[in-house]
């Protein structure tokens, strides 16, 4: 009896440890996973690195660039987060005393940050870099106020992330940074073409200003696409240039379909490609035209599903537009009218939710 007792002591025990143990779990005090998703919420998500500025006129720059950004996204109803601040006040060379608790570098801080946000979401993560780059001729470097960044930290860095990811680093030297972060579901934005195009690059004061514009709006849908931005902020870098009767020393680039190398404004008519790349390579730009950091008030009703079903249709209808040339009439009509009907029968659901969602809702309080 005594050992009866004992043993149904000691599985009582057990069982008591085992439920303990699932309700630490359940609460996620044992998964890193849950801690993350308590830390960030899931959402479209802007994280703004600004680099060490090396002048107060571009620490200005850098800043203004910053804030235009985390306007963006809260108008967007986006989560932003930066790391760096541009700050000439403290000398990063100064080391602290012997016994001194060593301070986070802002690598640090991005290597963190980027461990806790969701990485599983249909919400992109959009990173952006406004400061300086370089280049020696085998890696480029994204200037931080400590250790820098290489493309190859931040390709170690996201490739855990299952979700759209939007890479836009606005420094010079910033090429090389484009074929190795390249992947479907990216849209990856250099402000060179080249990691020798070293020179201050003004892609990122323009393109920082853009994305909340409703002035760049170039189809007039009722917001700023990304594709939209970074043609106007292009444009607008020619504009410098031609006024200040400069060579331009910097010329950007935009990937979104997964193939690595880019292509320039000059490229498009509105925000159609009009233009091939020599390789006959798939036109880049339509995936980018689907994301906008201030979306509409058609776009921020319509449910998660619907978008994913939209985008996809309009992906198929503009592949199919562009291969019109080497088709018959006839196929042409025989294939894209069904695209076209399912399109009409996504943007009849989207409309009849949105009209849903803006109903005023009942007053359960009484």
């Amino acid at each position: 009896m005594r050992d009866r007792r004992q043993s149904d002591g000691l599985s009582a025990t057990l069982r008591s440890a085992a439920l303990s143990l699932l309700a630490c779990v359940a609460v996620g005090v044992l998964t890193p996973a849950t801690r993350a998703a308590e830390a960030y919420p899931d959402k479209t998500t802007v994280l703004i690195l600004v680099g060490a500025p090396g002048a107060s006129e571009y620490a200005k720059v850098f800043n203004d660039s910053a804030q235009a950004w985390s306007k963006a996204a809260d108008a967007g109803d986006a989560l932003s987060i930066r790391i760096g601040n541009a700050s000439l006040e403290t000398d990063p060379t100064d080391k602290p005393a012997p016994d001194a608790k060593a301070e986070p570098t802002d690598r640090d801080r991005v290597i963190d940050t980027l461990k806790q946000l969701p990485h599983r979401s249909t919400h992109p993560l959009w990173v952006v870099m406004l400061g300086h780059g370089t280049y020696d001729g085998r890696a480029a470097k994204f200037n931080l106020t400590g250790p820098d960044i290489t493309a190859d930290d931040l390709v170690e860095w996201l490739r855990p992330f299952e979700r759209p990811v939007v890479v836009i680093n606005a420094a010079s030297s910033s090429a090389p940074y484009l074929k190795p972060l390249s992947a479907p579901g990216r849209v990856i934005i250099t402000a060179t073409k080249a990691g020798s195009e070293q020179n201050y690059a003004r892609f990122g004061e323009y393109i920082s200003h853009a994305i909340g514009d409703p002035d760049a709006d170039l189809d007039k849908d009722g917001q700023t696409s990304l594709l939209e931005a970074f043609l106007v902020a292009s444009r607008r870098v020619a504009e410098f240039y031609d006024a200040d009767k400069r060579l331009a020393t910097e010329h950007a680039l935009l990937d979104d379909n997964g193939d690595g190398l880019g292509t320039r404004s000059e490229f498009y008519r509105g925000v159609r490609p009009v233009k091939k790349a020599a390789s006959d390579a798939e036109p880049d730009g339509y995936r980018a035209h689907l994301l906008a950091l201030v979306p509409s008030d058609f776009e921020r009703h319509m449910p998660a599903d619907l978008r994913a079903q939209r985008d996809a249709l309009e992906l198929q209808v503009v592949k199919l537009r562009d291969a019109q040339d080497s088709m018959a009439e006839d196929e042409y009509l025989r294939r894209v009218e069904p695209l076209l009907i399912d399109l009409a029968r996504v943007y009849r659901q989207a409309e009849r939710a949105a009209a849903k969602d803006s109903q005023p809702k009942p007053d359960t309080s009484k």
